[in-house]
Formats: C-alpha cells, sequence, structure tokens
C-alpha cells in the first residue's frame, strides 16, 4: 500500500498551530510521542481513512473505539440525516429520547434510570456527583492508569494523554480539587482492601474501568473486579463502572455482561452516539431519582439526548443487537489474535487483549497495571507506529491506548495487517 509525502497535512496542521493550541483539539491526535505529525483526514470508509493527501490507511483507532460497524455506515448515517431533516436540536424532549434510553437499560441492566449527555467525561463527573449525593460521602476511589475523562477532581494519576504527567494530572488543578480523590494500584486487592479497612466509611464510590483501555488495554484479575463489587456492598459505597469504550464493545451489555458483575452505576458513551456526541450515565432507580428536578443533585445540559445523535444512536443499536453479531466480531478477532501471538513470540512484546480490543506492549514482561505500562518502551512504540504508517496502518498513535477490530475490518485486511506488524517489529 503506497503512502504518498503527506506535504498537505503537514501544511494543515502547521496553519491550525496558528490558531489553535498544539494545533489539535485533544492533545494525542498531535502525534507528539511517536514523534510525527498528525494526518488530517478527508473522508472514512469502512476500515479506511483518507487524508488531505489523498493517502488511504487502514484504521485500528476507530475514532478510539467509537466505529465498531466502521466508519460511514450507510444506516447509521441515513438516521442522523433523517434527523437533521427536522431539525438538529430543540432544548425540548423528543420521542427518540426515550427510544434510545430503553434500548440502553434492556443491554444495562445496571442502569435502571439513565440520563444522557454530551461526552464521557460529563458522564463520569455526573455520575460521581449523584453518587456523593446519594451516600453523603466525599472521597472517591480510582484506580492509577485509569482514565475517567478531564474533569479536575478526576485527573489523578490518570492515563491516555495525560499517563507521563504524575500527581494531579494536569496544571491549573488546584490541590484542594483532588484531595478527596484517592488513586489506588490496578489489579491490586490488597491495597483495596487496606485502604477500605481504615477508610471505608468515608468512601462515596469506587469508579473503574473494568477493563482498562487508557494505560493500553489491561484485563482485570477475576479475584480484583470481585472485590470492587464484595468492598463497595461492605462499605456501603457505590461501584461505578466506567463502560465508556468497554460498554457494546465487549459485549452488547459491556464489561459487566462479559464478567457477570452487577455495579450500582454504569457510563456509557463512543458506541452509544453512533459516531455522534452522546453518552450517558445511570444506575438503581432509588440512586439516579437524586437527580434534578426529582432530586437535590443538579446536572444539565443544552444539547443533552439532541435528536442527531439519539437518532445515529439508535440504528447504531439496532445493529449491534442483530443475532450473532458479537459471535461474529468475537471469532474474527480471536483469529487475529492467535496469528499475532505467534509473530510477537519471543520478541519481548506483550500482547493484551479482550474480545475485539488490543495492546501490543513493547515491554518483557507482563502488563498487569499502570507501573509494568510505564515500564514499556515507548520509543520503540514509536519506530513500530511509524512503520505501520508507512504501510499504510493507522495504529493507535500511543502506548497507552488499545486498538479495535470492527466488522469492517475483513479477513483479507487483518491478513495484510499481520504481515504489516511482522515487518515492522523487526
Amino acid at each position: 500500500m503506497k503512502i504518498n509525502d503527506r506535504k498537505q497535512s503537514k501544511k494543515a496542521f502547521s496553519d491550525a498551530q496558528s490558531i489553535i493550541p498544539g494545533g489539535v483539539n485533544s492533545p494525542v491526535r498531535a502525534l507528539k510521542s511517536v514523534g510525527t505529525t498528525p494526518l488530517f483526514i478527508k473522508r472514512a470508509e469502512g476500515a479506511y481513512l483518507v487524508d488531505i493527501d489523498s493517502n488511504k490507511f487502514i484504521d485500528f483507532c476507530m475514532s478510539w473505539g467509537v466505529f465498531i460497524l466502521g466508519h460511514n455506515n450507510n444506516g447509521v448515517n441515513d438516521a442522523a440525516i433523517k434527523a437533521i431533516g427536522n431539525g438538529s436540536s430543540y432544548g425540548i424532549p423528543t420521542l427518540l429520547e426515550t427510544e434510545l434510553a430503553k434500548k440502553v437499560r434492556s443491554a444495562f441492566h445496571s442502569m435502571e434510570r439513565l440520563r444522557f449527555v454530551n461526552s464521557g467525561t460529563e458522564a463520569t463527573m455526573s455520575a460521581i456527583r449523584v453518587a456523593r449525593g446519594y451516600t453523603g460521602r466525599d472521597v472517591v476511589i480510582k484506580f492509577d492508569g485509569c482514565y475517567h475523562g478531564h474533569a479536575d477532581h478526576l485527573l489523578v494519576s490518570a492515563g491516555s494523554a495525560v499517563a507521563n504527567i504524575s500527581n494531579a494530572s494536569s496544571a491549573g488543578v488546584p490541590s484542594a480539587f483532588t484531595k478527596y480523590t484517592v488513586s489506588l494500584p490496578y489489579n491490586n486487592v490488597s491495597a483495596l482492601e487496606n485502604y477500605f479497612s481504615k477508610e471505608g466509611t468515608k468512601v462515596a464510590a469506587v469508579i473503574i474501568e473494568p477493563v482498562a483501555c487508557n494505560m493500553g488495554v489491561v484485563v482485570p484479575d477475576k479475584e480484583f473486579l470481585s472485590a470492587t463489587r464484595r468492598l463497595t456492598e461492605k462499605y456501603g459505597a457505590l461501584l461505578i463502572f466506567d463502560e465508556v469504550i468497554t460498554g457494546f464493545r465487549l459485549a452488547y451489555g459491556g464489561a459487566q455482561q462479559r464478567f457477570g458483575i452487577h455495579p450500582d452505576m454504569t457510563t456509557v458513551g463512543k458506541i452509544v452516539g453512533g459516531g455522534y456526541p452522546a453518552a450517558a450515565f445511570g444506575g438503581r432507580e432509588d440512586i439516579m431519582k437524586m437527580l434534578a428536578p426529582e432530586g437535590p443533585v443538579y446536572q444539565a445540559g443544552t444539547l443533552s439526548g439532541n435528536p442527531v445523535a439519539m437518532s445515529a444512536g439508535i440504528a447504531t443499536l439496532d445493529n449491534l443487537s442483530a443475532p450473532g453479531f458479537y459471535e461474529e466480531l468475537e471469532a474474527r478477532s480471536n483469529w487475529f489474535i492467535r496469528r499475532l501471538q505467534c509473530i510477537i513470540q519471543g520478541k519481548d512484546i506483550q500482547l493484551n487483549h479482550v474480545g475485539s480490543m488490543f495492546t501490543l506492549f513493547f515491554n518483557a514482561s507482563d502488563v498487569k497495571n499502570f507501573e509494568d505500562t510505564k515500564r514499556s518502551d515507548q520509543q520503540r512504540f514509536a519506530r513500530y507506529f511509524n512503520n505501520m504508517l508507512k504501510r499504510g496502518i493507522y495504529v493507535s498513535p500511543s502506548q497507552f491506548e488499545g486498538n479495535f477490530i470492527s466488522v469492517t475490518h475483513t479477513p483479507e485486511i487483518l491478513e495484510y495487517v499481520l504481515h504489516s506488524i511482522e515487518e515492522s517489529i523487526e
């Protein structure tokens, strides 16, 4: 797959830097950590991106996991276009909000009631506010390397693009804003037990990515995930599953369906909006009654539940609920993973995966937590990323992110990718 010089993208980046901080509207897109300049995309179709230099790339980022159906799905597009024909937003309820809410609830039984927002950050921020209001407590436990959006109180030992920043993971976050946020090691049962034994009656909630996706894909130990449920129940805290990435990705009912654990609250995003800004938070009915106008916890949003995103979400979930959808995606992903495991054998590379998500860590030992991730060779990853880019493949541009397989990644595409990985890591 021949890739032309990216002259137009480089020029576009230079232009963008003159008006947009860093030239991008989300830091990881700048590709600084992999030592190159960003692609500027003009269109996408199925498993492919096409940049403004007319280069065609196989996409494994898929807008950070959004496009499980592939880019530019006709049914989702038709639903969104039809909605736009009636008006893009009203600030007044529509039937579409209730229709999509019912579909989400049918998938996630933990979400007896739910509310739509516009982003994963809004969803997790709002869920924590409700949890604090419900319990009357202040402390929230998160886990090192888990990223729950860029709300001030959650930028502590966060993953994703802030993975290399210590303490509060951003300047401009006063220490007072994070003093009630405790970050513990992921996959460490004893650390969680020790904290609860000392401070358990102060904990409002534990929030967790049930599969960590923002320090690369890190799969939870069964005992660890079970401990989050056992200890929150014992001490009267709420368990929040942040399924912004894993929701509708690992199963129709997300990681909680896959692992058989029932949280008190759940956040979903990305896939649920079908490529448009949408997310949701929800939980038990008695908890969600805390929200205004029923209760004293305030949350609002002008574009929340807008008809375009709701229509795209409905069309997406209709596709995902078709019989055999996840079985086919899982089988294709497992075939790819088995082949990939053979390629990396003996090369000081670790492959973490679950379902249709995976990360290659350039690391000599197993990756089970954030400290393991940070020991990975980021310079080696950067060379791998650029080698793949030259071969027309866009993998997620950070060692701290996951890659995503969609139903449009055909066996032929995956075969080419496997061959390219083998070349790129040599």
